[in-house]
């Protein structure tokens, strides 16, 4: 399960939105569930940075909810005609659940 604790540590200060990007942007893109968010029928290309935007924070009892979004390339399989694959940019909105005793957190893609 990752953790935030960097983030969890800036809560309710104004670097919180830089520390939780800088912690998206420094994980594995595996971390994230972003398969969920391909829409175009392709794969994460997890060997490909992602870049962080955070849309809002909200303080819950024994949480930090952030929604973020995420900007990730997604490789299109190429049909059998002989095309190499194509890479486009593609994008999704998380929904991360950061435990206040912790730093873990639960992280889901979610649609508006």
């Amino acid at each position: 399960m990752p953790r935030f604790p960097n983030t969890l540590q800036a809560w309710q200060s104004d670097a919180f939105p830089r520390v939780l990007k800088e912690e998206i942007q420094s994980m594995d893109a595996r971390t994230f569930p972003l398969q969920k968010g391909c829409t175009r029928g392709g794969v994460v290309d997890d060997t490909d940075d992602i870049t962080a935007t955070v849309i809002k924070g909200i303080d819950e009892e024994r949480s930090i909810v952030a929604d973020v979004g995420i900007f990730f390339t997604e490789t299109l399989v190429a049909c059998s005609c002989g095309e190499e694959p194509e890479s486009v940019n593609s994008y999704c909105q998380l929904r991360i659940r950061i435990d206040k005793a912790t730093a873990e957190a639960q992280i889901d893609v979610i649609w508006d």
